[in-house]
Formats: C-alpha cells, structure tokens, sequence
C-alpha cells in the first residue's frame, strides 16, 4: 500500500510538471508576429524602425539587438515597433512605450532619471576620488 501512495505523488509531480512546461512550449510554436520578418511598404518608415530597433535590447538574448536577435520575443518586439512607426508614432514614442512596459533595460541608450543618475554620478566621482589620492600621493614623494 505504501508504495502505490508513493507511485500516486510521483505520477503527480510528474503531471505538475509537465503541466508548467505547456504555456511555455506554446510561446515558441505561435507563428511570429506578421511584422517580425517583414519589412514596412514605406522605406522611410523602414528606415526609421530598423535605426530603432537596432538600439533595443531583446530582453532574451541580452547581448543582441531586437534587429539581430531570432528570439521569438524579439520577434514581437520588432513587430510592435514597425505597427507603431506604420501607424504614425515617431521613435522615440516607440521607445517610450517600450521602456514603460519592458522597463529602461530594453534601451542601449540610457536615459538619466530619479532612478537611474546614481549611474551616472558614481563613475565620475570615482575618477575624482582616484585623481585625488594619486595627486596626493605623487605630492608626498616629491
């Protein structure tokens, strides 16, 4: 009897786990968004989301582009940046957008914010620190 319980709460573990993994494997087998590998009618459009997407992050691959990446995301993304310049909305709308609902991570041009000028700041003050204690230290063997 102890072992069909024990075979009962693995069965179970199992079909949980295989449960967790079907949301998952549907994203990646959804056909990609109709703007994803295709490029804008207009080229100055084009050219425009092409020079946007180029400075977004894919939030999947983290090293790449939305414009280089495969990733199914990435695809997405560069399907919402192309519907959005198609629709009138200029860049950096498109970028705003972006951020809000990705967070400042998704742009490889950061913007200084109450969140973010500690990023900006610390740096330089380190540099001044370090100056510092090497003009004072080149002082005193002098």
């Amino acid at each position: 009897m102890r072992r069909f319980h024990v075979f009962l709460a693995a069965l179970a573990i199992f079909a949980a786990a295989l449960s967790g993994t079907g949301p998952a494997l549907a994203q990646d087998s959804l056909p990609p968004a109709p703007y994803a590998y295709t490029q804008l009618d207009d080229p100055e459009q084009e050219a425009k989301a092409q020079a946007l997407m180029e400075t977004l992050r894919c939030l999947k691959c983290q090293s790449q582009s939305i414009a280089d990446s495969d990733a199914p995301m990435a695809g997405d993304m560069r399907h919402q940046v192309r519907s959005r310049i198609a629709a009138g909305e200029e860049p950096e709308e498109v970028r705003r957008w972006l951020m809000e609902r990705y967070g400042d991570y998704v742009s490889y041009k950061p913007e200084v914010s109450a969140k973010t000028w500690p990023l900006f700041v610390i740096p330089v003050l380190l540099l001044a620190v370090g100056l510092l204690i090497i003009r004072r230290r080149l002082k005193g063997s002098a």
